[in-house]
């Protein structure tokens, strides 16, 4: 498999996943500012969309976006428990929480790295992710991991979106629950090899 992927973005999510999954894999860095690759080549005729995550299989399928990506690769894993079984209601809780990271915190933060968003704005967009996150925190009262006591691909996911705070100055002091679960994650060695290999730190 080969992994399409950009330091810090989304694309850490299904990284780290991948290395939580013991699977073989090849990463490629691209650039999203030039859409190239190392080589120099554009990244289009991989991704007409432009953006990672992109995870290529041996034959040569294409999956993108990360909350399929990541269950594709636990999938391949299964004795990992990275996410639940298929068909099962806690594979749906699990489709929700993946779901809601991309809507409600992700995007969340898309405004706050646009420097074309208007001032006057950006205290509106604050205060909607801080009322989201604040809602999280409150799940994970009691919890290691967002489905309980068993890390899931979901974690891998809210542990990259929430580490975009600090680049935009996001104030999450008052969530205890978060720096305990980002705490908690940073210690495993499958979230310290994803970002070692993107040159990044916790």
């Amino acid at each position: 498999m080969k992994l399409y992927y950009a330091p810090g973005a989304c694309s850490l999510s299904p990284h780290i996943v991948l290395y939580e999954a013991g699977l073989a894999f090849t990463a490629v860095k691209v650039n999203t500012k030039t859409h190239t690759l190392p080589d120099g080549s554009s990244y289009h005729p991989i991704n007409p969309l432009g953006y990672v995550p992109l995870l290529e299989l041996a034959d040569g399928t294409r999956l993108s976006e990360g909350p399929a990506i990541v269950q594709y690769i636990a999938d391949q894993a299964p004795d990992k428990q990275l996410a639940p079984a298929n068909g099962s209601v806690a594979r749906y809780q699990l489709q929700s929480w993946l779901n809601f990271i991309g809507t409600e915190l992700h995007k969340g933060f898309g405004p706050l790295f646009n420097p074309a968003t208007p001032a006057d704005y950006k205290p509106l967009v604050i205060e909607r992710l801080l009322s989201r996150l604040a809602w999280v925190d409150q799940q994970l009262e009691g919890r290691a991991y967002l489905m309980g006591e068993q890390f899931s691909v979901a974690d891998a996911y809210l542990f990259t979106v929430t580490g975009w705070a600090k680049l935009v100055k996001l104030d999450l002091s008052g969530l205890q629950n978060i720096a305990y679960f980002r705490q908690r994650m940073s210690a495993r060695p499958g979230v310290q090899a994803a970002l070692k290999a993107e040159g990044l730190t916790a």
